[in-house]
């Protein structure tokens, strides 16, 4: 069961990856080019999951 969690969390974040910051949208043809790209995306969503971690969940609920 935890392995299938972990695969389920995996393609999540992979999913948020492409759809939402944009990891499926470089165009670039050097190798260079494509190493920055995914490592920026890497970042921003490293980012996003710090900033929905560390948040209360009073910040969470609707206003």
């Amino acid at each position: 069961m935890r392995t299938a969690k972990l695969r389920w969390r995996i393609e999540n974040d992979y999913r948020e990856m492409k759809q939402v910051l944009g990891l499926a949208h470089f165009e670039g043809r050097t190798w260079r080019g494509w190493h920055h790209h995914v490592t920026l995306v890497s970042i921003a969503h490293a980012f996003c999951t710090l900033q929905r971690i560390t948040r209360s969940p009073k910040e969470t609920a609707p206003a």
